[in-house]
Order: structure tokens, then sequence, then C-alpha cells
């Protein structure tokens, strides 16, 4: 791969996709849903079968998507006016006597604001090859998933850590007045400035490990998918790998990130922890965090055992579990694994504002399933943390968030139906849910904007009840805290 001769074809490579329209839409009209979903699990049959009746673009859906051999002249009218030759030199393609593949991953993404394309290594699912330690990995899961999962406020400036291929760089251009991203990997940062050149997007690229390269700055927003993979301190796979051990590359950016954030500024990252036997994960998440400067919402959306760990991380590798060779591998890794008591290992977001107050944290569990993005819902988490540090619930007016249902569950008893629990459920966003008892719904029922404020509901149903109003308020109070961070109650 020769970065300047790739820059150097952008224009006519970027002339060449929009005359075939190699784009996501396009894609799913051309290949239909059903073969498009099998493009998805890497199952090339019928891909290709169905991208025989494409024309052109049916080579590029071969050439780049399924990385076929392809004739020579097929793929020549589909680039034109990218001569061949040029993108076998520049490293786009290889060639071997009458055919050429490709030597780069190139594929269409939505990920937000329009069609971009972007420019990774193969990654071997549909042809074998060994990963090797500068391996550029493309968009997967967790990519995707931080990309679903970012505010997308707009913002000054915005820095993204360990871009790889740059895809959470492109994804801020859309939204931040400048982006800034580094990497240690020099291959990630050359294939990042293509793909920026090739989607006509000026981004700043920088070479370096973690914050160096932007050491003294501070950025409106900082974004990270870093290498957090849980295992020795070495480094086999600089995309996924830190040569920090055990949890070290998520402590460390948890820690250092405030350093970097200009004040009010915020952060969404992808992080991973262990958990440890007698040790509450949320306890070693939060001593990363300075006591001072930062408000944080932790959340976990999964934790797996060490042998599914290992296993899947095994086979992101290009390790076949079965082999031998790899199964000194794994045993290597989970006794690394057990000497440190690790049980399992959690993965979700991490997301920071810088403030001027003491550090506040939520760290909680969200695995559930829902299908609000939580980008937005973070924002407006920060913006309720902050009215609570800055208000006293009792001389406040609450309103009832529209979407938060009062649910009842009855089952049989012998005297017919009987109430077992009662919850408050917010139909929108991460879809929390609380328990609570038929004073607190009560509670909850006489909150209007127009209405009593909190203290003096509590007085007012304290008495209807026959319950202490002290006693109820002490209860109610830190309730009414977790309601309004949960946005099932709003300030009014």
């Amino acid at each position: 791969m020769n970065r300047d001769e790739l820059l150097s074809i952008c224009p006519s490579l970027r002339e060449a996709l929009r005359r075939n329209r190699y784009d996501t839409d396009t894609l799913l009209d051309a290949l239909g849903p059903d073969v498009h979903a099998a493009l998805s699990r890497n199952e090339p049959v019928p891909v290709r079968r169905a991208s025989a009746a494409c024309g052109e673009l049916g080579t590029l859906i071969r050439l780049f998507l399924l990385t076929d051999d392809c004739p020579v002249g097929e793929v020549a009218a589909a680039l034109s006016p990218l001569p061949v030759e040029d993108a076998v030199a520049a490293g786009l393609l290889e060639s071997e006597g009458d055919v050429v593949r490709a030597a780069l991953d190139l594929r269409p993404m939505d990920i937000g604001g329009g069609n971009r394309w972007v420019l990774s290594d193969l990654d071997g699912s549909l042809r074998p090859r060994e990963t090797p330690v500068d391996h550029v990995i493309g968009v997967g899961h967790a990519s995707l998933s931080l990309l679903q999962a970012t505010p997308t406020a707009p913002v000054g400036t915005l820095l993204d850590v360990g871009t790889g291929c740059g895809i959470q760089a492109l994804h801020g251009a859309s939204y931040a007045d400048s982006v800034t991203a580094t990497d240690l990997n020099v291959r990630a940062v050359d294939l990042a400035a293509v793909t920026a050149a090739l989607n006509e997007e000026e981004l700043e690229l920088l070479a370096g490990s973690w914050f160096e390269p932007v050491e003294g700055r501070t950025f409106d927003q900082v974004v990270a998918n870093p290498p957090f993979v849980v295992s020795r301190a070495r480094v086999g796979h600089t995309y996924r790998d830190s040569g920090l051990d055990l949890d070290g590359a998520s402590e460390l950016m948890i820690s250092r990130v405030a350093d970097y954030l200009a004040p009010g500024g915020t952060a969404a990252l992808l992080a991973s922890w262990i958990h440890v036997e007698d040790e509450d994960w949320r306890a070693r998440v939060a001593s990363w965090l300075p006591a001072h400067g930062i408000d944080a919402w932790v959340v976990q959306r999964d934790v797996a055992d060490p042998a599914l760990y290992v296993g899947t991380w095994m086979r992101d590798g290009g390790l076949d579990t079965r082999d031998p060779a790899t199964a000194t591998i794994a045993e290597d890794w989970l006794d690394h694994l057990a000497s440190a008591n690790v049980e399992g290992v959690g993965f979700g977001f991490v997301y920071l504002r810088r403030t001027d107050a003491p550090t506040d944290l939520m760290a909680e569990d969200l695995t559930h399933g829902f299908s609000d993005p939580l980008g937005a819902e973070a924002l407006a988490y920060f913006e309720r943390v902050a009215w609570l540090r800055d208000h006293d619930v009792l001389t406040a007016r609450f309103r009832v968030e529209e979407s938060t249902a009062l649910e009842r569950v009855f089952l049989p008893g012998d005297e017919g139906w009987t109430q077992v629990v009662a919850r408050l459920h917010r139909g929108n966003g991460p879809a929390w849910q609380h328990e609570v008892d038929d004073l607190v719904a009560s509670l909850v029922a006489g909150m209007r904007g127009d209405g009593l404020v909190l203290g003096e509901l509590i007085e007012l149903l304290a008495a209807a009840h026959g319950v202490d109003a002290e006693e109820f308020a002490q209860s109610a109070v830190p309730l009414v805290h977790a309601l309004v961070r949960h946005g099932l109650v709003l300030p009014t």
C-alpha cells in the first residue's frame, strides 16, 4: 500500500464509485434484502449469483465485497476512469495474469449523513489470510455500536483516539467543525487519510500513542474505540491489543481523558473491565476516575465468562480453536485470567463530561434490549445530573415523562389475583424500570408542573396514608433522584 499513490487516485476512484452507484442504498436495492443479509453473514454464493445481473456494479461487488478474482477487462470497465495499473501500483488491487483482486477492503457505509466509503485491510472472512500485527480492521460490531451510541449534537472540536480505519472520525465530521484523529499504527493513519480524501473530508490525522500527539490540547468531544482486549501485556494485533495488562487500556483511557476535555466537553468510549472475585466491578471503574471534575455514566451491556471471552477473540484473530497451537495460546490466556481471579469480563459504554464539581458516577447494568440510541440519552442524563447538583428536590416541582407507565403484575393466588410487583417503566430511551410501592406510585401520580412542590406532596400523602412525613421524605428523596437520573420524572 502506498499512501501518496492511493491519495492520488481518489478523484478518479470516487468518480467510478459514484458512476456505478456503489452505495448502501443501491446495494440493498440491487441484491434484495435476502441476498444482502447473506452478504452480512459472509455467504458469498447468493451474492455472487445476484451480482451477475448487476453489470459494472456487480463487478465492484465481486471485487471488493467478495474479494473474487475478476477478469481485468471487467474491472477496467467498472473502475473507469481509474486505470487498473494505477490501482495496482497504489496497492488497492493485486494483479495476476489476466485477473485482478482486491488488496484492500473498500465498502460503502451509511453512518448517518449519507453514504461513505471506508478503506481497511481485508479481514480474511471470505479469503483466508494471516492477520499481521499492523492489520487495520474494518467496521465491525464494536465500531457500529459506538457509532450508534455517540452523541451527535454539534461541537467545535472532536478527537478520535485510536482511529483505526477512521470510521469514528468520519462520523464525527458530520457534526464537528474540526476533527483530529490519532493512532499508534501508521498504516491505520494512512488508510484513514485515504478514506477521508475519498469522501472529500478534511481530518487532522496524527501518528502516535494514545494522547501523545495532542498533548496540551483540549477538545469538545472525545470518542474512542481503543484496543481494550483483556489479556497479557503484549501486542499481537494493534487494533485490539494495547500492550497493557488485563483492563489496563480501559483504565488508561478513562483515567486520562478528562485532561483532554474542554470545560463542558464530553467523551464517549467503548471499554471493558474485569470482574474479580469478591470485588464489585463498579468500584473498579470508579477507582479510575479523578475525585473532582467529571460526571460519569458507565453502562455495562454484557459480561462474558473467561472461556467465552478467550474463544471469541481467538476466532477474531483468525485462529482455529481446534488447532493444538491455538489451544496452547488459549491455555496460557485462561491461566493468566485465572491467576488474577477473573470471573468475567464486562463490556460497555463510558460517557464522561468535564465539570467543575466533585466527580459524580453512576455505573449500572443495561443488559435488556432497547431500540433508541444512547448518545442523545447521555447528553440528557448529564443535564439531569447537573440539575440535581444545583437544586433541592424537596422545593422543586416535577412532571412525569410522557412515556412513563405504571405497570402492576398480578399472579393467581388462593383468593384470586394477587399483586406481586408494581414498577414504573420508561417507554423510550433505555427503557428503565423501577419497582415502587403503592405510596410511591401515588407520589409520582401527584407530580404536576403546576402542582405542589415535592416536599408539600410528601406531607399531603403522609397525612393521607398515616405515615411519618419525615421518614417518608428520607426514603422518597433518593428515589426521586434515581427517577430523575433515569428520566422517568423531570423537573419543571
